[in-house]
């Protein structure tokens, strides 16, 4: 699909990597558990300063416990969120990135497939209580 759009930057290969980008690279590997490094981080590795805040950002939402943190969400359930809006989002990187990490979670296409039957569900109800501009009958009371 995007053989004829490459990225609109160079992607930075890890072995001509700034120290500082191949910190962040290291942790990304053993974070995730992977051999190689995502495009997406190699493309955000010409502004490291980015790329830096970004992984953070991400590792502390997706990978908490990687931080000494808990959170109220496993693994699977993050996953699922984060392929939802990427579905809905319509970015394909995304999507297939969050997808072999469910695949990885052991989410089969079963699974993968009622997921985005909700997700295409409530894309479509969203749409129509929006066009509607319908008031809210139900709010939540926390």
């Amino acid at each position: 699909m995007y053989a004829n759009f490459p990225a609109t930057v160079p992607l930075i290969e890890e072995a001509h990597a700034s120290e500082r980008v191949k910190l962040v690279f290291q942790d990304i590997k053993a974070t995730k558990g992977i051999d190689f490094i995502p495009a997406f981080w190699r493309v955000l590795a010409n502004q490291p300063d980015l790329l830096e805040s970004t992984w953070l950002q991400l590792k502390r939402v997706m990978h908490p416990e990687a931080m000494g943190r808990t959170s109220q969400l496993d693994a699977r359930t993050r996953e699922i969120i984060a392929v939802a809006v990427s579905a809905t989002n319509g970015c394909a990187y995304c999507v297939n990135s969050h997808s072999a990490a469910l695949k990885k979670l052991g989410v089969d296409i079963a699974t993968l497939s009622e997921i985005m039957s909700i997700v295409a569900l409530f894309n479509s109800t969203n749409a129509l209580a929006e066009g509607f501009q319908i008031e809210p009958d139900v709010r939540p009371n926390f």
